[in-house]
């Protein structure tokens, strides 16, 4: 069981998010570019630039479809389900040319922020590879896919990266909302644990684990939390999407931990799927 925050159709974008989702487009597609051979491996993926880009492309078309009102499932939320989805879609769709896929990047984040823009965006929560999302948090959804990949891309071509603090403010939406979706059941079982997170110059919120039940609340971390965990924005959203080892992050001060139970600060990326 879960408990996941509001999800009603209405909610206006956040400042800073269209724009965020623009520039992130633009600069991933700048990466994709400079790639002077798409067959580049990814370090840490099975996927090649090309490939990384052309699955960026598809998802930025799904996103800015599910923003429009149109149906399009994909997998059923379970990571297994989401790599075979990925996987069709990638042998389905052959583009491996870095200008036509960057293009595709960019015209897709287009269509999507005007697909949002419009009346039509107060319909119902669109029906996501993660659930029901309103199309603020579906936002914030495509802004943190394309910022995980763009921090790949930038890997593989050993560029400078594209995440900030700033845009991990605006992931947050997202990341609240599927936190409770993505847990781990095997490794939440018999925990009882009240989080309190903390990130650097952003915001706090509280993580509450008990009889398989996750419960994140964003406005209210408990007081009364066992362990508090302090984090680096960056550092937490590259470790929460799979990007960055916690134990580097604990090494490079990047993650501090204290309460009553600080033992339970390593055990909490485990608990989680990226997703």
């Amino acid at each position: 069981m879960y408990t996941t925050v509001r999800q009603d159709s209405s909610w206006p974008l956040p400042d800073g998010l269209g724009q965020a989702i623009r520039d992130t487009a633009e600069e991933i597609a700048r990466l994709v570019r400079s790639a002077s051979d798409t067959a580049l491996a990814v370090p840490g993926s099975q996927w090649t630039v090309g490939e990384a880009a052309a699955h960026l492309a598809m998802a930025n078309e799904l996103m800015a479809d599910l923003a429009a009102g149109r149906e399009r499932p994909y997998g059923d939320g379970t990571p297994q389900s989401l790599a075979k989805a990925n996987a069709e879609s990638l042998a389905q769709f052959a583009e491996r040319r870095a200008e036509p896929l960057a293009r595709m990047i960019t015209e897709q984040a287009e269509v999507f922020l005007d697909a949002v823009s419009r009346p039509a965006a107060d319909g119902p929560a669109p029906a996501t590879p993660l659930g029901l999302m309103n199309r603020s948090v579906l936002a914030s959804y495509l802004l943190t896919h394309m910022l995980g990949h763009g921090y790949d891309l930038a890997r593989a071509l050993k560029r400078p990266h594209m995440v900030d603090r700033a845009r991990v403010g605006l992931c947050m939406p997202f990341m609240l909302s599927v936190m409770p979706r993505v847990a781990n059941p095997a490794a939440t079982a018999g925990l009882t644990a009240r989080y309190r997170i903390r990130l650097r110059g952003g915001e706090t919120f509280g993580v509450r684990l008990a009889d398989g039940t996750v419960q994140v609340t964003p406005q209210a971390p408990p007081e009364d939390a066992d362990c508090t965990i302090w984090l680096d924005p960056v550092a937490f959203l590259l470790i929460a999407l799979g990007r960055l080892n916690p134990w580097r992050a604990i090494a490079q001060g990047q993650v501090l931990a204290w309460g009553s139970r600080p033992w339970l600060a390593p055990r909490f990326p485990t608990l989680f799927t990226a997703p």
